[in-house]
C-alpha cells in the first residue's frame, strides 16, 4: 500500500537529495573547484530537455499515435551535428559579451536595445506558460494516480476549489525550492553550477527511472518485444501504430515537429541556459555531439513497447495514455516500480520549472523591471548603497509569479489538453528567436529595426495560429473564432489563414510565422542602416571565431569617468565584496587602474554590471555615471577601418609567412633529395666505372693473349674467345640499360603495343635465362597454367622485365641449395607474376629505396653492391608505362618476393 505520506515524503526525500546536491556544488564553486567541469555532467544537464512531455507525454502520443513522437527527438539529433558549427560561435559570444540569458544575447546583438530585450522576455514569458502548466499536470495527475494504488483509474476530472487542489500545492513547494536552488546570491555570470550538477543527476535518474519501467513492461508483464509486438499486431488499432502510415499530417507534419523541436532545444530559455551560459569548456561540446543523441536514443528506446502495453492492459481506455508509465507497474502489483516511476516523472518535471522559472525571473528581473525602475525613479535608486538585494527579491518574487501564472493556464486552459500538445505552443514560440540569433550570426547587415519587425510578426502569428485557438477550445473565447474566423471572414481563421487549409495546427503555425519573422528582419534591415553599436556588435558576432579576443565595442566610449564612480556603481548591484574580488582581478591583469578610468576600464565595469542586470542596463547605469558622449558613427567607421586595415593586414602577413616557411621547407626537403640523388649519382659512377673496367679487362687481357701467342690450342682459344664474348654481351647489358633509363626519363622510348601472350613471354624468359640457373645451380620451379594469357603490351619490354627480375633472383641465391618460383595467376582484372627466391631478403627500410635509381643493394654482410642499380627503376617504369605496378615482399633471412600486376586485355563489344 502507498499512503500519502510514503509518496510525499519520497517526493521531499528526492527534493532534498537535489538540493544537496546542488549545495555542494555551489560550495565547489565558491572555493574554486568546478564541478562541472567535465563533458559528461555538461552533456547530461542538456537532457534537461527531456521533460514530463518526454517522460510521460511521448508515450501518450505514440499509443494514439504511433512513431509520431520521434521528430521531438529527431530535431535536436539533427541540432546536435551542427553544435561545433553553431553553437561553439554561440558560446564564445557569451563568454566574451558577459550574456546572461537568451534576451541578454538578442539585444546585445542588435545595439544592446532594451526594448528588444523586452519584447524577446514578453514572448519567452507566454510562450514557455504552456510548459511550465503540463509540468504541473503531469506532477498532480501522477500523484492523483499513484496515491490509488492498488486501484488503477485516473481520478475524477471536476475541477476542485484552489485551497483543496493538490497542484496548487505543488506549485507552492517548487517555489520554495527554486528559491532556495537558484537565487541565494548575485553571479555576474549568472552560471548556476550546483543546478547543473543536480539536473545531470536528475537526468540520470529519470534515465534510469523509465528504462526500467521499460524492461519491466517488456520482459515483466510480456514475454520479450517479439511477444509484445505480436500481441499488438493481431489487433488492427495497435498494428497501424507500428507503421509509419499511422503518422498523422504525413511526412509535412514530421518536418515541421522535426523544426520546431530543432529550435526549440537551441532557443528554450533552459535549453540557451544549460546549453550556452553554463559552458564552461568550449571542448565540452564535442562530447555532447554524440554523447547527447545517444541518451536520446536509449530513453525512447521503450517508448513505443510502453505505449503498445499500456493500449493491451487497458483496452477500454480507462487510464490516460499519458499515464502508462506509472499505470503500467501499478496494474502489474510492484508498488515499489510505481514509485520509482513516479520519481522520475517527478524528477523530469521539477527540474524542468525549477530551472526554467530561475531563468526566466533573471530575464524578468534584468530586461523588464530594472529597466522600468531605472527609467521610473532613478534617483531613488542612486541613493541606495547596494541593490543586490533588490535583485534577489525581484527575482524570488519572479520565480513565484511565473509558477503561480504556469498554475493559472494549467487550471484554465492546460487541464483539458494532453502534454504534447500544450508543449508543442512553447515549441513554436521558442523557434520564434531562431530567425535574429542565427541570421544575426552570419549577416553584419541585420539590424534592430529588422529584429522588431520580425519578432513582432512571428510573435503576432504564433499567438493568432496557437495561443488564441487553446484560449477558444478552453473557453475563453468564442469557438466560432476558430470555425469561422473573426468577424466572420473565413480567410483569417487561425487554423487556415488566407485558406492554406491542409496543413497541420503546428505546421500552419511554423510556415506563417517563418514567413513574417524572416521577412520582417530582412526587410527591416535593408530598408534601414544600423548605428554605430549595432555595427559594432554586428561585426563582433560574426567575426567571433575569426577575430581573437577584444574588447572592441570600449572605443565607444570617449568620455571619461572616475574609478571610485564605477567601483561604487558595480558595489551598488554586485555587493561590495565581489565589486573589490573583480577590480583586484583587473588590477593584477593591467598592473593596477588609473584613478580616472579609461575606456577599457569602462567597458570592464559594463561586461560586469551585464552579467547581473542584463547589457542593456548596464548601458544605462554607465552612461549615467560617463562623462562625455559616445562616438559619432563616421568615427566609429573610421576606427573599425583601421583595425580591419589592421587585422588584414596582419593576417596578411601571417599568412605569407606561413607560405615562406612551406616554401623553405619545400627547399630543404628538395636540397637534401639533390644531396642524395648526387651521393647515389656518385656512387652509381663508381660502381659503373668498376663494371666497365671489368669486361674490358678481360676482353683486353684475353685479345692480347691470342694476338701473342698464336699457337695457342683450338681448345683454349675457343675458351678464351668465350670469355670475350660472354664480357661482351655483359658490358652491352650495362650500356643498354644506361641508354634505356635515359630515353625513358627523356620519354624518347618507342613502345610496340600489340597483344602478346604472357604464358609464351614469361617461358622465353624463362630460357633466356636457364644458361645462369644452370651456372649457379639453381633450381628453378614455373607455375604458369596451361593456356594462353592475353595482355597488351610491348613484347621486349616486358621481357626485359621477367629477365631482370630472374636474373636478380639467380644473383642473390645462395651458391648451395638456391631456388627460385615464377608464378602466374589471375586477379580481378588483372594477371600476377610472382617470382620468390630463397636468397637473403631485403630489410623493410629498403623496399622502396630499391626501385630508386642508382640505388644498389648490399650483400648480408655489407660487402660491394650486386649490379647497377638502374634493373628495377628501368622495370618499374615499363611496368607502370602498362598501367601496372611492382613491388617487394621479404623479410630479412626469408628470401624475396617480386610482384608484378598487369592489367588484363578488355573485353571487346
Amino acid at each position: 500500500m502507498l499512503s500519502d505520506s510514503i509518496i510525499i515524503g519520497s517526493a521531499l526525500s528526492y527534493m532534498g537529495v537535489l538540493f544537496a546536491i546542488a549545495y555542494y556544488g555551489d560550495h565547489r564553486a565558491d572555493i574554486g573547484r568546478s564541478i562541472i567541469a567535465n563533458p559528461y555532467i555538461y552533456t547530461l544537464s542538456l537532457a534537461i530537455y527531456c521533460t514530463a512531455w518526454t517522460f510521460y507525454g511521448s508515450v501518450g502520443l505514440a499509443a494514439t499515435g504511433g512513431v509520431d513522437f520521434l521528430p521531438v527527438y529527431l530535431g535536436p539529433t539533427l541540432m546536435a551535428v551542427l553544435f561545433w558549427f553553431v553553437l561553439r560561435r554561440i558560446v564564445r559570444i557569451t563568454k566574451i559579451h558577459r550574456i546572461t540569458s537568451i534576451a541578454d544575447f538578442v539585444a546585445s546583438r542588435y545595439g544592446k536595445s532594451g526594448l528588444l530585450a523586452g519584447m524577446v522576455t514578453v514572448i519567452v514569458v507566454l510562450g514557455i506558460l504552456p510548459y511550465i502548466s503540463i509540468q504541473l499536470k503531469a506532477i498532480a495527475t501522477s500523484f492523483s494516480l499513484l496515491r490509488r494504488y492498488p486501484m488503477v483509474s485516473m481520478a475524477e476530472t471536476a475541477q476542485h476549489p484552489v485551497w483543496s487542489d493538490t497542484t496548487f500545492y505543488v506549485a507552492l513547494v517548487l517555489i520554495v525550492f527554486a528559491i532556495l536552488f537558484g537565487t541565494r546570491h548575485i553571479d555576474n555570470t549568472e552560471r548556476h553550477e550546483g543546478m547543473v550538477a543536480a539536473v545531470a543527476f536528475e537526468s540520470l535518474f529519470k534515465l534510469v527511472a523509465f528504462v526500467t519501467v521499460g524492461i519491466a513492461v517488456t520482459f515483466g508483464m510480456f514475454g520479450g518485444p517479439a511477444d509484445l509486438f505480436e500481441q499488438a499486431a493481431t489487433k488492427p488499432e495497435l498494428a497501424a501504430l507500428m507503421r509509419f502510415e499511422a503518422v498523422p499530417g504525413g511526412y509535412g507534419g514530421w518536418l515541421s515537429l522535426t523544426f520546431l523541436a530543432m529550435m526549440a532545444f537551441l532557443f528554450l530559455p533552459r535549453q540557451f541556459q544549460v546549453l550556452v551560459v553554463e559552458n564552461v569548456n568550449e571542448t565540452h561540446i564535442r562530447k555532447a555531439i554524440w554523447l547527447f543523441p545517444l541518451y536520446l536514443f536509449i530513453i525512447n528506446l521503450f517508448v513505443l513497447p510502453i505505449a503498445l502495453g499500456g493500449r493491451l492492459t487497458f483496452p477500454q481506455g480507462g487510464v490516460d495514455a499519458d499515464m502508462f508509465v506509472l499505470a503500467l507497474p501499478m496494474a502489474n502489483h510492484k508498488p515499489d516500480l510505481a514509485l520509482l516511476a513516479f520519481l522520475g516523472g517527478l524528477s523530469a518535471a521539477t527540474s524542468m520549472i525549477l530551472f526554467e522559472t530561475i531563468t526566466l525571473s533573471t530575464m524578468v528581473c534584468n530586461d523588464l523591471v530594472m529597466p522600468l525602475l531605472l527609467r521610473a525613479n532613478p534617483r531613488w535608486l542612486a541613493q541606495r548603497t547596494d541593490l543586490s538585494g533588490l535583485l534577489l527579491g525581484i527575482r524570488r518574487a519572479g520565480i513565484a509569479v511565473l509558477i503561480l501564472l504556469g498554475y493559472l493556464y494549467y487550471r484554465f486552459i492546460g487541464e483539458s489538453y494532453a502534454l504534447v500538445t500544450s508543449g508543442l505552443v512553447s515549441f513554436a514560440a521558442a523557434a520564434q528567436f531562431a530567425p535574429p540569433i542565427l541570421i544575426g550570426l552570419f549577416w553584419k547587415r541585420a539590424n534592430r529595426r529588422g529584429a522588431l519587425i520580425g519578432l513582432s510578426g512571428g510573435f503576432v502569428v504564433w499567438a493568432y495560429t496557437l495561443l488564441l485557438p487553446a484560449m477558444a477550445r478552453s473557453g475563453w473565447l468564442d469557438t466560432g473564432f476558430i470555425e469561422h474566423g473573426p468577424y466572420g471572414v473565413e480567410l483569417l481563421k487561425p487554423y487556415a489563414v488566407l485558406g492554406l487549409d491542409h496543413l497541420d495546427p503546428y505546421m500552419h503555425a511554423v510556415f506563417w510565422s517563418m514567413l513574417f519573422n524572416i521577412g520582417g528582419l530582412v526587410f527591416g534591415s535593408l530598408l534601414s542602416r544600423p548605428d554605430p553599436i549595432e555595427q559594432v556588435q554586428g561585426s563582433q558576432f560574426v567575426n567571433v571565431l575569426e577575430q581573437d579576443r577584444h574588447d572592441g565595442d570600449s572605443l565607444l566610449w570617449r568620455g571619461v569617468a572616475e574609478t571610485a564612480d564605477l567601483y561604487d556603481l558595480l558595489a551598488r548591484f554586485l555587493g561590495p565584496q565581489r565589486a573589490s574580488e573583480a577590480f583586484d582581478h583587473y588590477a593584477h591583469q593591467h598592473n593596477g587602474y588609473p584613478l580616472q578610468a579609461d575606456s577599457r576600464l569602462i567597458h570592464y565595469t559594463e561586461r560586469l554590471l551585464a552579467g547581473a542586470i542584463g547589457a542593456a542596463s548596464a548601458r544605462v547605469m554607465i552612461s549615467s555615471i560617463v562623462m562625455g558622449e559616445v562616438l559619432s558613427i563616421e568615427e566609429v567607421m573610421t576606427i573599425l577601418d583601421e583595425s580591419t586595415q589592421v587585422i588584414e593586414y596582419s593576417r596578411r602577413l601571417e599568412q605569407k609567412s606561413r607560405e615562406l616557411e612551406a616554401t623553405s621547407a619545400e627547399l630543404r626537403e628538395a636540397n637534401n633529395q639533390l644531396q642524395k640523388l648526387d651521393q647515389l649519382k656518385d656512387e652509381f659512377i663508381s660502381t659503373v666505372t668498376h663494371e666497365l673496367r671489368t669486361p674490358l679487362t678481360s676482353i683486353r687481357a684475353f685479345s692480347e693473349i691470342l694476338l701473342a701467342n698464336p699457337d695457342v690450342s683450338i681448345e683454349q682459344r675457343s675458351q678464351f674467345l668465350g670469355i670475350v664474348v660472354k664480357e661482351s654481351e655483359r658490358l652491352t647489358r650495362l650500356i643498354n640499360q644506361v641508354l634505356d633509363m635515359a630515353k625513358i626519363d627523356s620519354g624518347r622510348i618507342d613502345w610496340h603495343i600489340e597483344e602478346i601472350d604472357l604464358r609464351a613471354l614469361i617461358q622465353d624468359a624463362i630460357n633466356s635465362t636457364s644458361q645462369l640457373f644452370r651456372d649457379k645451380l639453381v633450381a628453378l620451379h614455373a607455375d604458369l597454367g596451361d593456356r594462353s594469357v592475353i595482355v597488351v603490351g610491348d613484347r621486349d619490354r616486358l621481357i626485359q622485365v621477367i629477365i631482370n627480375l630472374l636474373s636478380n633472383a639467380v644473383k642473390f641465391c645462395p651458391d648451395q641449395g638456391g631456388e627460385v618460383t615464377i608464378r602466374l595467376h589471375p586477379l580481378e582484372s588483372r594477371w600476377r607474376v610472382v617470382v620468390t627466391d630463397n636468397g637473403p631478403g631485403i630489410a623493410a627500410d629498403q623496399h622502396q629505396l630499391i626501385f630508386e635509381k642508382f640505388h644498389q643493394v648490399t650483400d648480408v654482410h655489407g660487402g660491394k653492391p650486386k649490379g647497377t642499380g638502374l634493373g628495377l627503376p628501368i622495370s618499374q617504369k615499363i611496368v607502370e608505362h602498362h598501367g601496372g605496378s611492382i613491388w617487394v615482399e621479404s623479410i630479412l633471412g626469408e628470401g624475396a618476393s617480386f610482384i608484378v600486376d598487369l592489367p588484363s586485355k578488355p573485353n571487346s563489344e
